[in-house]
């Protein structure tokens, strides 16, 4: 038989999350964001659960084809534009929209032999220190689009740097204003953190906003708030099974480098499952983990294809017994992935995308979720 680890995506998850972003957004529209594979989950296998959004958000040309091969007519928009001349030939045969944040972008559109005129978002710089325009050269750039024939409408774009902690979005969203209040065009600001935590805000509402992470059941603001209070449900379940199980006595070291030693009796689990399936090699003891739908920790180092449990809190597991990473458990048992990043000093961004090809991944079904059955 394969080994017995396997990741379970639920595509129904996805379209639930989509509608929290949507009910938080108010009138604006909706980019579902699939950069990274849909964030490590595959556009392809969850592809049901994106068909509730209006437009959808990536960087790479291929990812653009694929959601065209899938049938996607709607908007596509490449959030860090085009990465060399070329890149405006597939934009206007997909009929693509794309940032534009830097003057060389501007000289590529004007040297573009195209039929249609693209679609622009001109990026301002509101903070973030990573791209775009600043306030005092936007409208510079704002003027050569305009006066491009390659070029149809422009919209305006920024990226909060601090949505989701205490610093807020306030100071970037007066620069956006100052640089951008007479210009014409729709607006997109909101990424995750900002939809979910200042959707009331009169000064973010816009006409776009970028659903992200949260699309996939993750807080964005973890660990001042978990995915139960904003209403999201977890889109990829990493699970295995035990495999052995082993009774310690006082001073018994589990794993390399003897970094856990028992401090009294007790009985361990060992799971398929190790750093080269993508699970953090730092997670170190203490990291939670479900048994059978028990909540209990890891105890030891992370090795290549095994880590160790803690089986006291679940006296009853033996070999086969049920270990959810993170995900959905059994009984409805939840392990929120962002519980199982922060442990680990992470993000459950890096974990998503982290899961390793020699892992099997399995669609649940949106009828019925057959993973526990």
């Amino acid at each position: 038989m394969p080994r017995p680890i396997e990741a379970l995506l639920h595509p129904d998850a996805l379209a639930s999350n989509l509608l929290v972003a949507r009910r938080h957004a108010g009138d604006a529209r909706l980019w579902a964001v699939v950069k990274a594979n849909a964030y490590g989950h595959g556009i392809e296998r969850v592809w049901p659960g994106l068909l509730g959004a209006d437009g959808l958000a990536m960087l790479d040309l291929d990812e653009a084809q694929r959601v065209r091969n899938l049938g996607w007519r709607g908007p596509v928009l490449l959030l860090e534009g085009c990465f060399e001349p070329r890149d405006l030939e597939l934009c206007s045969r997909l009929n693509l929209w794309h940032v534009v944040h830097h003057e060389t972008q501007i000289d590529w559109l004007a040297a573009h032999k195209t039929h249609q005129p693209h679609r622009v978002f001109l990026k301002m710089n509101s903070g973030m220190n990573r791209l775009g325009f600043t306030g005092a050269h936007l409208r510079s750039a704002w003027t050569r689009l305009n006066a491009l024939p390659q070029v149809d409408e422009i919209s305006l774009v920024t990226h909060f740097s601090d949505a989701d902690g205490p610093r807020g979005i306030a100071h970037q969203v007066v620069a956006f204003h100052a640089a951008t209040h007479d210009l014409p065009g729709e607006r997109s600001l909101s990424n995750s953190a900002a939809i979910l935590r200042h959707a009331g805000d009169a000064e973010v509402r816009a006409d776009w906003v970028r659903s992200g992470i949260l699309s996939y059941g993750s807080a964005p603001d973890f660990p001042e708030h978990d995915i139960t209070h904003w209403g999201l449900t977890p889109t990829m379940t990493l699970r295995s099974r035990l495999i052995s199980t082993q009774t310690l006595q006082p001073g018994d070291s589990v794993g390399y480098g003897s970094r856990f030693r028992a401090e009294q009796p007790m009985r361990i689990g060992v799971v398929a499952c190790g750093y080269a399936d993508g699970y953090p090699r730092h997670a170190g003891t203490g990291t939670p983990v479900l048994v059978d739908g028990v909540r209990t920790t890891t105890v030891g180092r992370v090795s290549m294809d095994m880590l160790a449990v803690d089986l006291a809190p679940v006296p009853q597991a033996e070999v086969g017994s049920e270990v959810t990473l993170w995900g959905h458990g059994p009984q409805g048992s939840v392990l929120p992935i962002d519980e199982v990043a922060h442990a680990a000093g992470t993000i459950g961004y890096e974990l998503m995308c982290a899961l390793a090809p020699r892992v099997p991944v399995r669609v649940v079904p949106a009828q019925g979720d057959p993973a526990h059955s």
